[in-house]
């Protein structure tokens, strides 16, 4: 079944609906679901970055936000929440979300134009959660310390050290402990990035 979007100009005024393939042929702005999922432990904040499985049609085997997806026409961005039961098994309530803002995030490549009215929510992860990775979707999930992803989104550190594991068809998950620089991550603009991070550091402080 083909999916209709929401399709808005640049000052966020609805012109119609297209299909997902059209919106990023043709460059509509849309809506999306955003969740960055924020921790403490031992004093020190954490973000967890989702990896994306290698079956991606886009951005395959890059990390990115830990849970995102596009709002359908019949959609608002308390049903994006979906997401993250999808993509993660992890059962969290919306008024659990903490919002920080609309955002435009556009990422353009020589096969897509994405141009996405974010809806960005942070959660924290609580120690009930547990997590149950999305096959067909979600190839990892890994931790980072806030402070080193802050840094390299402003690009003052070149590569940062994740940890957390792997999803895999097997009983025992692999684990993922590397090294990783901004081109494993999905290429948001670093506009895009810097102000999710300012955000979540403005929230953490509250």
């Amino acid at each position: 079944m083909e999916e209709l979007l929401t399709i808005f100009n640049e000052k966020r005024c609805k012109i119609g609906v297209a299909s997902r393939e059209d919106v990023h042929i043709k460059g509509y702005w849309h809506e999306t679901f955003q969740c960055w999922f924020i921790d403490k432990e031992n004093g020190l904040d954490y973000i967890y970055l989702q990896k994306r499985c290698e079956d991606k049609k886009d951005f395959p085997n890059l990390f990115d936000i830990t849970a995102a997806g596009h709002l359908l026409s019949t959609e608002t961005a308390k049903d994006g929440i979906r997401e993250i039961k999808e993509e993660l098994g992890i059962d969290v309530k919306f008024h659990e979300l903490r919002s920080i803002g609309v955002m435009n995030d556009i990422i353009e490549t020589p096969d897509i134009i994405d141009k996405e009215w974010a809806n960005v929510y942070v959660y924290n992860v609580k120690d009930t959660d547990k997590f149950l990775l999305q096959q067909e979707e979600v190839a990892g999930i890994v931790k980072v310390k806030l402070e080193d992803f802050v840094d390299l989104c402003f690009s003052k550190k070149q590569s940062i050290h994740v940890l957390g594991f792997g999803n895999t068809h097997s009983d025992q998950p692999t684990i993922i402990d590397q090294h990783i620089s901004l081109a494993d991550i999905v290429p948001h603009s670093a506009e895009y990035l810097q102000k999710v991070c300012a955000k979540i550091i403005e929230d953490s402080s509250q």
